[in-house]
């Protein structure tokens, strides 16, 4: 079957057309996203503004075009946490549900660690043994650890790359005391995360999805030799760490000239690189690897066991 997955995220709206059926890996046919950075149209009261609703309503018709431009037979609908959170979230979905004629599914961030683990697995494989998977985002950071395809332990605090740029970098470049307060923020929040990884046998395989982690890793990680087209890289916390101060010394305008820095990341590429270097210290994770697949992955696949079952 041709499948849509529509992904309404903190950064973008997302449509991604796969081929997919039970037991084939989901073939990518095209994909089309709308940077909407809805973080910035969050008010005060943590309500999506008009000004929010408007680009969400156009990104959304945008992607539902683009889905019946390639033949989608079916689309399935996703929220992630910056309209889970939003004070009139579920009232900004049910219009962009009558817009897109399909109901969304509003994850949780346990949910969205699950689905994302569940991608990784299933991407490297039982050979990979005990899996960590970290997932940043632009609302919240994701964690997930476990041997089989449901992680034994997951977890998602609100450490998403768009959410603390917006409360804490108010300057361009950030400010020095503002880049300390977030890290403060940032190291507080990840405790929990690290006691409870601390009593979990040690991972052999450490992995990062999602855009952020890219970026960071075109940025300061190296290629790997793998099998078949899609590039594969690796990051160590080293070369991680050589990055992020001179990236908060940077206005945005030039980080773009940096490699995997893309216009849309530059703004919150700061915050994520604090995330994804805590939790590697946090975690005690000197080098992990990146993952081409991600949540969208992990739902689709969820999607085709939900549908061999019915």
């Amino acid at each position: 079957m041709r499948l849509g997955v529509l992904d309404i995220g903190s950064n973008t709206v997302h449509m991604l057309v796969v081929d997919a059926h039970y037991g084939a890996r989901p073939a990518p046919a095209a994909d089309d996203r709308t940077v909407v950075r809805l973080m910035r149209y969050l008010d005060d009261d943590n309500m999506v503004t008009k000004d929010g609703v408007i680009a969400l309503r156009e990104a959304v018709k945008r992607a539902m075009l683009f889905a019946e431009r390639f033949g989608a037979g079916e689309v399935i609908g996703m929220a992630t946490s910056a309209l889970r959170e939003a004070a009139n979230g579920p009232e900004v979905l049910r219009e962009l549900e009558e817009i897109a004629g399909l109901k969304f599914q509003v994850l949780s961030g346990k949910e969205e660690a699950n689905l994302t683990f569940l991608a990784a697995r299933r991407w490297h494989g039982w050979a990979a043994g005990r899996l960590l998977v970290l997932d940043i985002g632009g609302g919240s950071f994701e964690v997930a650890y476990g041997v089989d395809e449901n992680p034994e332990f997951s977890a998602s605090v609100p450490l998403g790359a768009g959410r603390l740029t917006r409360h804490y970098l108010k300057h361009d470049p950030p400010l020095e005391d503002e880049v300390s307060v977030m890290k403060a923020h940032i190291k507080d929040e990840m405790k929990p995360l690290a006691e409870a990884l601390k009593q979990l046998p040690t991972p052999d395989h450490v992995v990062a999805t999602s855009k952020t982690f890219r970026s960071l890793a075109r940025l300061a990680g190296q290629l790997v030799a793998v099998v078949g087209p899609t590039e594969r890289r690796r990051m160590s916390r080293s070369d991680l760490e050589d990055w992020v101060g001179r990236l908060a010394q940077m206005p945005a305008a030039a980080r773009t000239a940096l490699p995997g820095i893309t216009p849309e990341r530059t703004y919150q590429i700061v915050a994520g690189a604090e995330v994804a270097v805590r939790a590697m210290k946090s975690f005690k994770i000197s080098k992990l690897e990146i993952c081409p697949w991600a949540m969208r992955e992990g739902a689709i696949l969820n999607y085709l066991e939900g549908q061999r079952d019915a």
